[in-house]
Formats: structure tokens, C-alpha cells, sequence
């Protein structure tokens, strides 16, 4: 029986996302810096136990990749078997879909992210983030 014939088909690409205007850019990095100073690290980060036998949140930050901003909380690991003395966990997920909107999603446990949220802007981003029990660090 002969081999079938090889041949070229056309795949269309993705489709290209529209760039992040740097001052957007800008506008949500000082939102957010200010959301996470005044409401998630007073909320969220505790003084550690004296006896600390596990993992405790140490720091909350943002972090950018491509058009998706971040909000990342960082571990400690104090006990004595601990593969790294911390570590890091992505817990919300702000991606730019034009026009000066976001969608955003929240990490699930299984490691999968949750988009709840499409079309906000900036402000309603952060109101979420900071009311909503889904965008927990």
C-alpha cells in the first residue's frame, strides 16, 4: 500500500494581540502598588510565629509578562525540610484585551486560571481584586 503524499496547508497564526500603551502600562502598576500597600499587605501579611513550622506569606508584588500583569505572593518556608527557603505563587491574573479593558482570572488550586471577569477597566480590576474572596494570595 503506498505512503499518502505529504503536503503544505495553510494554518492561520493567532491573532495578534493589540500592544499595551505604556502609560496604561504605568497606570496599572501604580494602582496596583497602591492596592497592595494599603489594603492586601496589612490584610495578608502577619508578623511570623515564633515557632514557625510552615509556609507564610512574606511579601505580595506584580510582575509583567507581555500584556498580562500579575499580583504574586512570596512564601516563606521555615521548617527544616525545605526544598527552598521561599517561593513564589501567581494568585491573579490582569490580561489586556484593548481599548483600555482587562479580563481577570484568579488561580485555581489545580493550577489552572479562572477568567471571572472580561472587559473591566483599571479601577474595577483592583475593586475586584481587593473584595472579591476568589483573589485570594
Amino acid at each position: 500500500m503506498p505512503k499518502p503524499r505529504k503536503a503544505w496547508t495553510f494554518s492561520p497564526g493567532k491573532t495578534p494581540k493589540s500592544a499595551l500603551p505604556g502609560t496604561l502600562k504605568d497606570e496599572v502598576d501604580s494602582k496596583a502598588r497602591e492596592l497592595i500597600e494599603t489594603v492586601l499587605k496589612p490584610k495578608h501579611i502577619q508578623p511570623p510565629p515564633k515557632d514557625a513550622k510552615f509556609n507564610h506569606i512574606t511579601d505580595i508584588t506584580t510582575k509583567w509578562l507581555g500584556s498580562k500583569c500579575y499580583f504574586v505572593s512570596t512564601y516563606a518556608c521555615p521548617g527544616p525540610n525545605a526544598i527552598s527557603p521561599t517561593f513564589e505563587t501567581k494568585f491573579a491574573r490582569m490580561e489586556f484585551v484593548g481599548n483600555g479593558k482587562f479580563s481577570l482570572s484568579f488561580m485555581r488550586h489545580t493550577g489552572q486560571w479562572i477568567r471571572l471577569y472580561e472587559r473591566l477597566s483599571v479601577d474595577k480590576c483592583m475593586s475586584a481584586i481587593q473584595d472579591d474572596p476568589w483573589f485570594q494570595p
